[in-house]
Order: structure tokens, then sequence, then C-alpha cells
């Protein structure tokens, strides 16, 4: 191919496509004026590129620009940055997990962005009570919701705005009580047919693991970024769970282990027909 053929070639969609997704990989995180001006385009051209590369699976729509597949995959992003990322899925997710909620239920609920998608939909419910170590989520509940929240104390997280210690409360004279719930509604970081949920952090999944533990029913919560990866720390096995709540359905072979798990997929696709 000659340079002229090669420089026309950047100039059509796909060409232009290929290598913009090629530079946000190697860059890591970029913006919207950046690249319309390293490209040469309209940033209006650049916003319709990165969600068509977004809605391929290829990177990660962020606000005001985009980052690569491999830096959202990197431990302890800082909260804002997590905020960003997925946003339309974990609303979605938020919505399914609100509707396994009944009012008067006791809830644990861990840290993490999607746990706060999960707060925004329960503003219809009522007298629920409320247990998490996540530091963001008593502001996101709406009041006429709650009857009691709790926050379980322990070392703080910054770059989560998250607690990490025993999953108890103590008690006004002292001492701690053991404590159980309905429904445990659990974030995670990865989930693969072989080793099951996973997070980036080892305290956190030993938190995680004890929430589970303490609840009649557990629901995973995971989008679809999250399928077929594997992080540092295992929370638990395929089976433990009772739902996972995400934004699609999971890809064969991970769909197929969950039915055999016993896991309830539960999804828009799912929603729809039922």
């Amino acid at each position: 191919m000659t340079v002229e053929k090669e420089d026309r070639q950047r100039h059509l969609p796909a060409g232009r496509k290929a290598q913009l997704a090629q530079y946000v990989a190697d860059a890591g995180q970029v913006t919207v004026a950046a690249l319309a001006a390293k490209f040469g385009v309209s940033i209006d051209t650049i916003r319709r590129d990165l969600d068509q590369l977004s809605a391929d699976g290829v990177l990660v729509r962020t606000y005001g620009g985009a980052v690569s597949l491999s830096t959202v995959s990197r431990a302890d992003r800082a909260i804002d940055q997590r905020l960003a990322l997925q946003a339309q899925e974990k609303e979605t997710i938020g919505g399914l997990a609100a509707s396994l909620v009944e009012d008067g239920m006791i809830l644990v609920i861990n840290g993490g962005t999607t746990a706060l998608a999960v707060a925004r939909n329960l503003r219809n419910h009522r007298d629920l009570t409320v247990a998490t170590n996540n530091l963001l989520l008593p502001g996101a509940l709406p009041p006429s919701v709650v009857r009691d929240v709790y926050v379980f104390g322990g070392a703080v997280r910054f770059v989560t705005q998250a607690t990490v210690g025993p999953v108890s409360l103590r008690a006004a004279g002292g001492g701690e009580l053991d404590i159980s719930c309905d429904l445990a509604l659990i974030a995670v970081g990865a989930v693969a047919a072989d080793v099951g949920y996973s997070t980036s952090n080892l305290a956190e999944a030993a938190m995680m693991r004890e929430m589970a533990s303490r609840a009649s029913r557990v629901a995973i919560l995971a989008d679809s970024s999250k399928f077929g990866r594997r992080l540092f720390a295992q929370v638990s096995e395929l089976g433990s769970a009772d739902y996972l709540v995400t934004d699609s359905m999971p890809p064969d072979d991970l769909r197929q282990a969950l039915e055999d798990n016993g896991v309830e997929l539960l999804t828009p696709e799912t929603r729809r027909g039922s």
C-alpha cells in the first residue's frame, strides 16, 4: 500500500475507528477534545466514534472521553472515575436489583458505585433497614425509603469510599452484635465460570463473603464488562449466589455454568420474557 493510499485510508470512518481504538488502548485514558485534535475531525464525530466503539465493547465511554479496557481492569480506581464507567449499565442493574426488594426488608449492601444505582432505584420502597460498608450509600438513599441505616466500622479505604472490617455492629453498652438479613446485594469486580466471583482487594473479598453468609438470599451485581474475568481475590464460587443481576446476557459458557449452579439470571432480557 502506498503512503498516499495509507493516508486516504486513515480518513475513512472504519480506518479512523481502528486507529482511534488503538490510540485509546495505548494512552489508557483520553478526552474527546484531544482525540478530535489528534485525528483532525469534529468533536461530534469523535463522540459518535467513541459511542460506537463502546457499544462494540472495544473501550469504555466516560464523561468527556474514554478509557481503555485495560485501564478499567486496574485495581483501585478513584471513585470519581468509577462513577463515570458503565453508568447506563449500572443504572439498569440498579433497577433490576431493586425489583428483588420488598418493603420492610433488611438489606446488606457492599461498597462500589453499582450499589449507588441500587439505592437510587429504591425510591418507591418503604420501611427498609440497610446495613452497609459503603460510605456514600446513606446519602444516596431517599430518606422516605429507610427505617434505619447502619454503617459497618473498620478501616476506611478512601479510594473506594468504603470501610473494611467485621460484618457486625456494636451494642450501646459495648460488645458486638450478630446480624442477619433478608437479602445481600453484593457488587463484584469479575465473574467467571471456573472461579466464580472475585474482586481486587483481599480484605474486601473477605468482607463481601461474610456479608453473603449473613443473608437468606444473595444477589451478585456485575455489569457485562466483568464477564470472563478473574481478579486477585475470590469472593465465592458461582453457586453461592441466588441471583446474578446484570445488564445483558452472559456468554454461553458462563450462562450454562450459572444454570448448572442454580443461579437465576436477572437481565433486561429475562425481565421482558417473564
